[in-house]
């Protein structure tokens, strides 16, 4: 006998699905769009479809552009495995030797690490030797975002993670490290680095992160604040990514569980009437651009809340049933995603024909926390 909660979540997901038989009809959904975005996404690694700015990093094997969608992918074939998505991750990790990018010090190049470590029977030692240099440098630098000494970074500032995409790309690395190797310095180094970010560029009214030091007095040209969607969504994403990997009993938990409360009450109230968010969050009623790769992050990270029980179904599934039913639509009869921001650091021009590897990982992300969603719905 299904219980009220069941029939509350069958009753909104029918918003998403439609028809009777939701549960079959909406796995079967779910499955279908999820597969055709993978597929794509594997026949197109070097292709560049749909990819117009930097393409240097977009081409860098072992970088964060294409970490994010094998992040996505694992993900994925954890809840729907197939044999070539598992081939393709390994694949990847050995052409790469295991190795992170060049900068060792930066989380972009070390975002690849959750990947690897992820995985069985994983070469963890370049990860590793890696971290360890990190914990030997122990960069104390300032966060401000200052203008770099050479062309190696984007600003002065990122040994240390200044910017808040870093807190997706780098946290759940190093908390993967400890979980492999039983040594806690990395995940104590993750905690307090990302505690000194977040003090540094979340922003308590409105619950949400500042690009990094450089937008604290930017405006949108209605006047709001600038808080880049994506760049929230990185975090919000990566906030799921570190908590499963944190010890139950650690103490700043709870300050990660107050800061994801926050932020998805906050994506609640800015959430655009077609279902996405805005690549300007703040600016959602004036300029509601669909955004795919921001969104994709965002729906993942309330899903994820659902499922566990730390949101309330009655008021975030509504939220997450018309980000799914948008973000799907944005995907083509042969499984491209579009309507993905480029390359950036703040709000920017989408279009239709836009399509990224994070994209592709965001969807990803948001399709292995939706196939929970409606398998609990039957």
């Amino acid at each position: 006998m299904k219980s009220a909660l069941s029939i509350a979540r069958a009753m909104l997901l029918s918003l998403c699905f439609m028809g009777p038989a939701l549960a079959e009809s909406g796995r079967a959904q779910v499955v279908d769009t999820a597969d055709r975005v993978a597929a794509w996404q594997l026949a197109n690694l070097e292709s560049y479809e749909g990819i117009r700015t930097f393409r240097d990093r977009t081409s860098d094997k072992r970088g964060w552009v294409r970490a994010a969608f094998y992040i996505g992918l694992n993900r994925w074939q954890n809840v729907s495995p197939r044999p070539e998505y598992r081939q393709a991750l390994y694949d990847m990790a050995e052409q790469n030797d295991w190795r992170l990018g060049d900068r060792y010090w930066h989380a972009d190049d070390q975002a690849m690490a959750q990947v690897y470590l992820a995985l069985e029977s994983a070469d963890i030692e370049p990860t590793r030797e890696a971290f360890d240099q990190v914990l030997e440098l122990n960069p104390r630098n300032s966060l401000e975002f200052v203008k770099p000494k050479s062309d190696l970074t984007e600003g002065g500032c990122q040994q240390r993670w200044c910017w808040c995409d870093a807190l997706f790309m780098a946290p759940p690395a190093w908390a993967a490290l400890s979980r492999v190797t039983g040594d806690p310095r990395y995940v104590d180094y993750a905690v307090s680095e990302y505690l000194a970010t977040s003090d540094y560029l979340f922003d308590q009214e409105d619950q949400l992160f500042y690009r990094d030091s450089r937008f604290f007095e930017r405006r949108t040209e209605f006047g709001n604040k600038v808080f880049w969607g994506r760049g929230n969504g990185w975090v919000f994403a990566g906030l799921p990514l570190l908590l499963e990997l944190l010890p139950q009993d650690h103490p700043a938990r709870e300050d990660f569980m107050a800061m994801y409360r926050g932020m998805a009450a906050t994506f609640k109230r800015f959430q655009t009437a077609d279902g996405l968010w805005a690549p300007s969050l703040l600016d959602f009623e004036h300029d509601p651009s669909p955004e795919t790769s921001g969104s994709g992050f965002i729906a993942f990270g309330l899903a994820w809340g659902v499922n566990r029980g730390i949101l309330e179904s009655e008021t975030y599934l509504p939220v997450i049933g018309k980000a799914w039913k948008a973000l799907t639509a944005a995907v083509a009869a042969d499984g491209k995603l579009g309507w993905v921001q480029q390359v950036g650091n703040a709000p920017d021009e989408v279009l239709e024909t836009d399509s990224q590897f994070y994209g592709s990982g965001a969807f990803l992300l948001a399709a292995s926390e939706m196939l929970q969603l409606v398998s609990d719905a039957d």
